[in-house]
C-alpha cells in the first residue's frame, strides 16, 4: 500500500493540526465518516482494501492517534480512540476493525520491555511518517481461534541467520494493506517457545491467498496469508515464553481486554447509528398513498425509534463507562457482548420497520444488517464471556 507520508502525523493536508480534545476534531471525524460512507458501497461489493480511506486517516494524522507526541503521534487514548472508531464505523466498519487493530497494537506497544526498543521505534515511526498498519495473525485452519487454546502449527525454525518461519494463518484482517504482522507461532524447541514474531509483510516467502468472501466486513480483506520458510531477524521473537510457562503466554492484560472490548463495542455501535440514522430518514420522507402522511406519523414505527434510540443510550453508557474506567475488573468482554447484542438488536428493528425497502441492496440498511452480524464472531465470543462471569458469580 503506498500512502503519501507526511511531515508530521498530527498535521492534516492543509497544514492545520487538528487535534484530539479540540471543536475541530468531532467535526473531522464526522467529515470522514461522511465521506467513507459515500465508498462503502463500491468497497463492500468489490472486496478491495479500502486504501483511499487509508490514505485520508494518514493525511490526518489518525493512523498515529494511540501513538505518543513525543514519537510523534496525536498522543491519544482510549476515549479518542472510541470516538475516531464509532466515527469511521459509521461511514465503513471495515475500515474501522482495520483501524481498531492498528489503535490497540500501538497502545500495546509503548514501553512493552518484550520488544527491543529499537524495532519498536521502527515500527512507531514508519506508522506516523509512512501510515504503516500492523495486526496480529493468529488463527489457522486447525487451531482455529487461539482463544480457545492449543498450540498453533505455524513454526519458527532457527537457523544460523535467523527465524525460519512457515504456517498458515487465517481470517488476517487488512492483509493487503499491512506493513506489519505479529505472527503467532511456536518454536521447533523440545519446550516450544510459543507467542509472537514479527513480520514484515513484504518478506519473501509471503503469499495471499484471496479466500475472504463473506457476508459482511467485505472490504477487511481478512485472507489467508501462507508463509513457506519466510527469514526474520533473531530479535523479531518479540512476545514468546515456553510453552510449559502458561502463565506469561500472549492474551492480553486487563488493559488491553478493556480496549479490545471497547473498541470493537465501538465499531458496532456505529454500524447501528448507521441503521438507526438511515431508518429515521427513511420514515420522515416514506408516504404510502393510503396513509396520505409520512410514516413517522405512525405511534407504533415512533415507539420501535424510540426502542432502538434507548438501545443506543445504553451502548454509550456502557462505552463511557469503558473510556472512564468504571467497568468492574474483568468485565471488558461483558461490554463487548451487550453493546454488539444492542447494535444488532437496533438493525433488526430497523428492518422490522422497513421490510422490503431496507433489505433492498439499492438500500445501505441490508448492508449494516451483514456488517453488523460479525460482532457475534469477534472474539470474545459470548458462550465464552457469559461462562466466565458465571464462573465468577459463582465461585469457580
Amino acid at each position: 500500500m503506498s500512502i503519501t507520508p507526511l511531515r508530521n502525523a498530527s498535521q492534516a493536508a492543509s497544514g492545520s493540526p487538528v487535534r484530539p480534545g479540540s471543536p475541530a476534531f468531532p467535526a473531522l471525524l464526522k467529515r470522514l465518516g461522511e465521506e467513507f460512507a459515500g465508498r462503502a458501497a463500491h468497497y463492500d461489493r468489490s472486496g478491495e482494501f479500502p486504501q483511499e480511506n487509508f490514505q485520508r486517516l494518514h493525511q490526518e494524522g489518525l493512523l498515529a492517534l494511540t501513538i505518543p507526541l513525543s514519537q510523534g503521534g496525536l498522543g491519544s487514548g482510549l476515549a479518542e480512540a472510541v470516538e475516531a472508531i464509532g466515527a469511521v464505523a459509521k461511514g465503513d466498519p471495515s475500515t474501522a476493525l482495520i483501524l481498531a487493530m492498528q489503535y490497540l497494537h500501538h497502545n500495546r506497544l509503548q514501553d512493552n520491555p518484550q520488544w527491543p526498543q529499537a524495532l519498536r521505534q521502527r515500527v512507531v515511526r514508519e506508522a506516523v511518517e509512512d501510515g504503516a498498519l500492523i495486526n496480529s495473525l493468529r488463527v489457522e485452519p486447525a487451531l482455529g481461534s487461539p482463544s480457545r487454546g492449543g498450540l498453533p502449527a505455524t513454526v519458527a525454525r532457527r537457523t544460523p541467520e535467523g527465524w525460519r518461519i512457515s504456517g498458515s494463518k487465517l481470517y488476517s484482517t487488512g492483509s493487503h494493506g499491512l506493513t506489519w504482522c505479529n505472527v503467532f507461532a511456536r518454536s521447533d524447541d523440545a519446550d516450544p517457545l510459543v507467542g509472537v514474531w514479527l513480520v514484515r509483510k513484504d518478506s519473501p516467502g509471503i503469499r495471499i491467498v484471496e479466500d475472504w468472501d463473506h457476508l459482511g466486513m467485505r472490504a477487511t480483506c481478512s485472507h489467508r496469508i501462507d508463509f513457506d520458510e519466510v527469514l526474520v531477524p533473531l530479535e523479531h521473537a518479540v512476545n514468546v515464553a515456553p510453552a510449559s510457562r502458561k502463565s506469561t503466554d500472549t492474551e492480553l492484560d486487563a488493559e488491553g481486554l478493556l480496549w479490545m472490548g471497547a473498541l470493537l463495542g465501538a465499531l458496532y455501535d456505529g454500524v447501528a447509528r448507521a441503521a438507526r440514522d438511515w431508518l429515521v430518514d427513511w420514515l420522515k420522507q416514506r408516504t404510502p398513498s393510503a396513509l396520505g402522511a409520512p410514516l413517522a406519523s405512525l405511534p407504533r414505527l415512533q415507539q420501535l425509534v424510540g426502542e432502538i434510540d434507548s438501545l443506543l443510550l445504553v451502548n454509550r453508557s456502557l462505552l463511557d463507562a469503558a473510556v472512564d474506567r468504571r467497568l468492574p475488573i474483568g468485565a471488558s468482554g461483558q461490554l463487548k457482548h451487550l453493546v454488539t447484542d444492542n447494535a444488532i438488536r437496533v438493525v433488526e428493528l430497523a428492518l422490522q420497520a422497513s421490510g422490503n425497502h431496507g433489505l433492498s441492496k439499492n438500500n445501505p440498511l441490508e448492508r449494516h444488517y451483514r456488517d453488523v452480524l460479525c460482532g457475534r464472531i469477534h472474539t470474545p465470543q459470548s458462550d465464552v464471556v457469559l461462562v466466565k462471569a458465571g464462573q465468577a458469580a459463582l465461585g469457580l
